[in-house]
């Protein structure tokens, strides 16, 4: 997560204008002299992680696997219960939203996405890392992704295809919002099996941003994309946020990571 009053890119899709090039050398001295937190990622201690596990464990088992209904009714009681609890527990409004940094580990852009987000458990998770300037990711899709028999949904790889460029965006300080995603799916890309994923950035034209990707299985390419996304200024980001959301505070906890973040006209 980016300090508070240094400028850096957002997930918002804007930014300072500051590249993380700029930064960087101070930056890993730092990050160098710290190998815990080399090794294990700025959010590794995060309590949501072990508990995503377990809750994925449960989704695919109730996709998945051949259980009785009585199972599955005592189960209903069990998560109904504990949802209670945490329902209970929580205090008003929502969790603050990590922003990304591109100086530190690619993994922890997200904890929450439903792509790469080790907090939340619809992510298979995606497993990525930033070589030498671009997004390398694993995963292995269980039955809860599965669309034709034995085959990933389409729509699934849509999503991650989506979320891959635009975290490899982030990597090279150059962050958008999707405009355009042209996807080719070449084979059918199966279910259960470990796959191999790239995106990286391509080039820059004024707000527009290009960025492909692709999918393989083994040697084989099953899916590829090519993205545009557009970077926006702070006041239109947050234009748009007002017209999204009817909730005060939400819209200010946003200004308040714009600003934590340096950015200006918010």
């Amino acid at each position: 997560m980016t300090p508070e009053g240094e400028p850096g890119v957002s997930d918002f899709g804007i930014s300072s204008g500051e590249l993380p090039g700029r930064r960087a050398a101070g930056r890993a001295a730092d990050r160098a002299a710290d190998s815990d937190s080399d090794s294990a990622g700025a959010g590794s201690d995060d309590p949501r992680f072990a508990l995503a596990i377990e809750v994925r464990r449960i989704i695919s088992a109730m996709v998945g696997l051949p259980l009785e209904d009585d199972e599955l009714e005592a189960a209903t009681g069990v998560i109904s219960a504990l949802a209670d609890r945490l329902e209970g527990a929580a205090g008003a409004g929502r969790r603050p939203r990590a922003q990304p940094d591109p100086v530190g580990a690619a993994q922890d852009f997200f904890p929450t996405s439903p792509v790469i987000g080790y907090a939340n458990p619809l992510a298979p998770p995606v497993v990525v890392e930033a070589v030498n300037g671009e997004l390398h990711g694993m995963a292995l899709f269980d039955y809860q992704y599965e669309g034709p028999p034995t085959c990933v949904h389409g729509g699934v790889i849509a999503m991650v295809f989506d979320e891959m460029l635009g975290a490899a965006n982030i990597l090279s300080g150059n962050p958008g919002m999707t405009g355009t995603l042209t996807i080719r799916y070449r084979k059918p890309t199966p279910l259960l099996t470990p796959l191999r994923l790239e995106a990286k950035f391509v080039r820059r034209e004024g707000r527009k941003i290009y960025t492909t990707g692709t999918i393989h299985h083994g040697d084989v390419l099953t899916a590829e994309a090519e993205g545009i996304f557009i970077e926006l200024v702070p006041t239109e980001f947050m234009k748009i946020v007002s017209e999204n959301s009817d909730s005060p505070e939400a819209i200010e906890q946003v200004r308040a990571d714009a600003r934590r973040l340096g950015l200006t006209g918010t």
